[in-house]
């Protein structure tokens, strides 16, 4: 790991390839995006619509990266920098003039940061999510795999405990002699009860990543109801509001599974983990962080 940090951290064993973020959320509807493995169900109770089943799934990286891209950014605008925007400047965009209105609210064109995408790291955003000509981002966003059965979740892999079910949503008629008849019916898929993690792993690692995950995930968690930053569909319905915070990186992988241990508390250790990263270790990244911010601007 090189980049502006102190020595102690550079050389103390700790890579920070590999970092997981604790998600929380009462109800989350992902559109039709969630993929569930019904024929895998135990107990052979296959009904999406019984709350009984055992049904787990996929939750697609893709909303999860969006949500996440959308809080690093706020950050690296409310510390005086433009992000990059994630859409090419000649796309077809369904609305005229959001593009434009995008750029004068805190963004830049799509690698307008770079010369030549290949060999400059281009501003921060852009270093992480990648860009044009298949550059690859330096940060890797896995989906999270879920299942209703606590025992059966790895948190190690960046899995979760949550309780699939196909709801039902009807529009029905409003006046007296319809008697509510139903107008339309729509299904959503839903999950309630996630907690669990999610892995990133950096292809690269430098220490203004960690700092702004670390930032992006706290004002994530901070603007968790406003509606620009909750994580999926159904926003009016209370859903998608997601407690989230960074697991601490210098768990070991047996003090990152006490963490999911609703039987267990802390250990001196891991205490002494926590004040090290907080006095420590976050300063140092943020730091990075902002210097590299500051290069930017």
């Amino acid at each position: 790991m090189s980049g502006s940090v102190s020595p102690e951290i550079n050389s103390d064993g700790h890579d920070f390839a590999d970092v997981y973020v604790r998600l929380q959320a009462d109800l989350l509807v992902i559109g039709d995006s969630i993929m569930t493995d019904r024929h895998h169900a135990s107990n052979g109770n296959y009904d999406d619509d019984d709350p009984q089943n055992q049904i787990g799934g996929i939750i697609p990286s893709f909303p999860l990266s969006g949500w996440l891209r959308h809080g690093m950014e706020a950050v690296v605008q409310d510390r005086g920098g433009t992000a990059c925007h994630p859409g090419e400047a000649n796309a077809n965009f369904m609305k005229d003039g959001v593009y434009n209105r995008d750029l004068n609210a805190g963004y830049h064109e799509k690698g307008a940061c770079t010369d030549d995408p290949n060999a400059d790291q281009g501003c921060i955003i852009f270093d992480l999510f990648g860009g044009f000509g298949g550059v690859p981002g330096k940060v890797m966003r896995r989906p999270i795999k879920f299942n209703p059965v606590r025992s059966s979740v790895d948190y190690t892999r960046g899995q979760a405990e949550g309780h699939y079910r196909r709801l039902n949503r009807n529009v029905v008629a409003r006046n007296q002699e319809d008697n509510r008849e139903p107008l339309r019916n729509a299904k959503i898929d839903a999950i309630a009860n996630l907690d669990g993690c999610w892995h990133l792993s950096f292809r690269e690692m430098k220490p203004e990543f960690i700092g702004l995950l670390a930032e992006g995930i706290d004002f994530l968690k901070k603007h968790k109801t406003d509606f620009m930053h909750q994580l999926g569909g159904a926003r009016n319905f209370g859903a998608g509001i997601i407690d989230c915070e960074p697991i601490n990186p210098l768990y070991e992988e047996r003090e990152l599974k006490r963490v999911f241990d609703h039987r267990k508390g802390n250990t001196n250790k891991m205490d002494e983990k926590d004040h090290q990263w907080a006095e420590e270790y976050r300063p140092a990244f943020v730091n990075a962080l902002d210097e590299r911010i500051e290069e930017e601007s």
